[in-house]
């Protein structure tokens, strides 16, 4: 399901103060300045793929500032990464200034200040998700806000091309698909920003990194499959199991482990949605892969410290109290639900 905010049916005169509320609505809270005293025609589409809001951005120029008075509200932190299409854009974050032209793509963290001005005519693909979907340190997001990433090959390159594909494909994805699609998509982030903080092993070649992308991407695609397992990750690229398991030494986990931590995020999710109230804890443990009950329900606990079951009531319970007082869910929240 897609969502569009469009100025094009206004007139000019009351677009500016549409624009500034979807801009805000859509992303995060931001002052907008618009520098056309007559404001240009402007869209937003977007759609949302598990936790990653995937949006298409038209407009004329502008600036946006997030500054310490919004940021105080509180709220969960997010990061935006935005493709430039066309139009240029100026990114100041964390004591650094970045200029982007078209085909480049740069981070912003909404937990600190940050100014981003579009002196013309624009377009850009913003990837929205909370900061909680990337197991990445502080530290290292910090080093690379506001950073030109050109997709000239490498990993930089893989992650440009599999979101440049996913936005261009986002409006037909069915729901659970994008789910996968958009946790994939978060991976390969956290994959990136790992590479140029050098935190995989600094002897492993470029290529070496770029397989190991491929091979989270495979696996992510293929939770659901209870065959999915190093012997099936190794003939589906060509590689031998050995090549596997030492991809992921530089990740500070086992492929396993890796596996089982994201079937057990999927099956988390799943048992805390409303859609899925009509299913038991052993049907949506089927559906991610795991073949034991007894297994999935030791390792749910292991993980959350709580028992599937357990969680599932809470879930329910937490959904049944909510109040009006509470505030509605922001349309985008609900956006894969069609």
């Amino acid at each position: 399901m897609s969502i569009t905010l469009s100025t094009s049916s206004l007139s000019p005169s009351d677009r500016a103060e549409f624009w500034r509320d979807a801009v805000s609505h859509t992303f995060i809270p931001l002052d907008v300045e618009l520098y056309e005293a007559q404001p240009s025609a402007a869209t937003i589409t977007s759609h949302q793929l598990g936790p990653l809001q995937v949006s298409s951005v038209s407009a004329g120029p502008q600036k946006v500032v997030r500054d310490r008075r919004m940021i105080a509200r509180g709220g969960e932190s997010h990061l935006t990464l935005t493709i430039q299409h066309h139009g240029t854009a100026r990114l100041e974050q964390d004591r650094r200034e970045a200029f982007l032209e078209p085909g480049q793509f740069a981070l912003s963290d909404s937990a600190r200040p940050f100014l981003k001005e579009l002196p013309a005519k624009f377009g850009f693909t913003a990837f929205h998700l909370p900061r909680t979907a990337l197991n990445v340190t502080d530290g290292d997001l910090r080093a690379l806000t506001a950073t030109v990433f050109s997709p000239t090959g490498g990993c930089v390159g893989v992650v440009a091309a599999y979101l440049g594909a996913l936005a261009r494909d986002a409006a037909g994805v069915p729901p659970e698909a994008g789910r996968q699609l958009g946790l994939t998509a978060c991976d390969l982030l956290a994959t990136l920003i790992r590479e140029r903080q050098d935190r995989q092993a600094p002897q492993a070649p470029e290529a070496t990194r770029a397989m190991l992308v491929r091979v989270k991407d495979h696996a992510l695609r293929h939770l659901m499959d209870p065959g999915l397992s190093p012997q099936s990750i190794a003939d589906a690229h060509h590689v031998s199991v050995r090549y596997v398991h030492k991809l992921f030494e530089s990740e500070d986990t086992t492929l396993a482990r890796w596996i089982q931590t994201r079937r057990l995020a999927m099956c988390r999710r799943d048992l805390a949605r409303h859609s899925s109230r009509g299913l038991g804890v052993a049907s949506v443990a089927r559906r991610w892969g795991f073949v034991s009950p007894a297994h999935f329900s030791r390792a749910f606990r292991a993980a959350y410290g709580v028992s599937p079951s357990d969680w599932q009531a809470t879930a329910r319970a937490s959904e049944h109290t909510r109040t009006p007082a509470d505030g509605p869910r922001p349309a985008y929240a609900d956006a894969d639900q069609g």
